[in-house]
């Protein structure tokens, strides 16, 4: 658990805090089309809507990078997620922090260098979106990359 979660966790804890969190999940298709889990776009709410956004491009972006490097994930899968700075959702809920996660599964080992330093391109220097929403909110990110390749299957 980062610090600052257990911050929060003991924070609202101790001093029955709640703390409004909105998020989206977006899984890859193909190409670079992705699809919302666990929702419908016509149900999210406006800020709900706005990390799907940012989810969206990162995604398309880190797709398009991919295809360039010629590396074929099996799956991809964008967590975003935004704290908000009221206990509940309102008009005037703005937010105070924003944490993306990316999720890849290769199927070569050799290949989590190349979707890591693919991501790292996308999220620092390529998705406008990203940079934009920095400005709204500190924006941080991990990367978790999974291998469906042992080490003893190594070409």
């Amino acid at each position: 658990m980062r610090f600052r979660e257990r911050f929060l966790s003991d924070s609202v804890e101790e001093y029955n805090l709640t703390i409004m969190m909105e998020k989206v999940t977006i899984a890859w298709t193909h190409g670079t089309d992705f699809e919302l889990r666990d929702q419908t776009c016509d149900r999210l709410n406006p800020k709900a809507l706005l990390l799907y956004a940012l989810a969206r491009c990162a995604g398309m972006t880190a797709a398009a990078i991919f295809q360039k490097m010629e590396i074929e994930p099996e799956s991809f899968e964008i967590i975003c997620r935004g704290e908000l700075s009221t206990p509940t959702l309102m008009a005037e809920s703005v937010f105070v922090s924003l944490d993306m996660n990316y999720n890849v599964k290769c199927r070569r080992l050799k290949d989590q260098v190349r979707v890591s330093h693919a991501l790292d391109l996308t999220h620092e220097k390529y998705c406008g979106l990203v940079k934009m929403m920095r400005k709204v909110a500190p924006l941080s990110h991990e990367i978790y990359i999974h291998s469906s390749e042992t080490v003893g299957q190594q070409a």
